[in-house]
């Protein structure tokens, strides 16, 4: 089985060791195409102005110097142009990619770009834990992840999956022997919370801005992705490429006759 490593915190970050590592439990034919620098946030873009660039670290192990979709593009187009891999493997994630964060997350737009091209693939991401209002830095254990990947991928390999899905996991911020299971939920949606721009000025009296995200309520929902992963499970949710909302087709019809 081939499998394609990328992710959108960077080809060095600590997540993409993790995975490796979780990959080569399901095969050795592991190759690595993944953004040269952190792209958290990117989502789906693509970068369409100036020249991509790709360097290649060693022999299976590449850097791209552009989005998450950018290295897997590059990675089917020209790196495994030979064959095209049987899994694609996003993460794992530094933070949490549930409910609404799915719309954001480089790392679930890296997943779908493999979807779109009919190859399985799975972004998964660590949960962490907040220190007041800040994020803890490089202090992100990784430890669910490591205990549970693999007993969350293998089942995966097998089953039926509907075209152009992909799977999102996520693993939640406890010690992995407190984790409760895996437990297959939907996608849910917080209240929404806003943000706000920190003003700050530079040294030469020019302002600018750091965007930070509001902390957002819990959603009203039940059995999501966010009510299970606060209550300590492995979280696995099926996500469709296709956005239409089909029950507003005969409303939206029938306002423009």
């Amino acid at each position: 089985m081939r499998i394609l490593l990328t992710n959108d915190d960077g080809v060095n970050a600590p997540g993409l060791a993790v995975l490796e590592a979780i990959a080569r439990t399901l095969s050795d034919d592991i190759t690595i195409v993944a953004p040269a620098e952190e792209q958290s946030g990117a989502g789906r873009s693509l970068t369409l102005t100036r020249p991509l660039r790709m360097r290649q670290l060693d022999e299976r192990r590449y850097a791209v110097a552009g989005t998450p979709t950018d290295a897997v593009m590059m990675a089917l187009t020209e790196v495994m142009k030979d064959g095209a891999p049987d899994l694609i493997l996003s993460g794992v994630n530094r933070g949490s990619n549930l409910a609404e964060d799915v719309s954001y997350s480089g790392t679930v737009a890296a997943a779908m770009e493999g979807a779109l091209a009919g190859i399985r693939s799975v972004a998964l991401s660590q949960i962490y834990t907040k220190k007041g209002n800040d994020g803890p830095g490089t202090d992100v254990s990784f430890a669910a992840a490591e205990a549970w990947g693999e007993r969350a991928l293998r089942p995966l390999l097998d089953a039926p999956w509907a075209p152009r899905t992909l799977v999102n996991i996520n693993f939640p911020a406890i010690d992995p022997e407190s984790v409760q299971g895996i437990k297959v939920v939907s996608q849910g949606l917080r209240d929404y919370g806003g943000a706000t721009m920190e003003r700050r000025m530079d040294p030469r009296g020019f302002p600018y801005y750091w965007l930070r995200l509001a902390s957002r309520l819990g959603s009203t929902a039940v059995d999501t992705d966010l009510e299970a992963a606060a209550d300590g499970w492995v979280t696995v949710t099926p996500l469709h490429c296709v956005l239409t909302h089909e029950p507003s087709m005969a409303s939206l019809a029938d306002a423009y006759r």
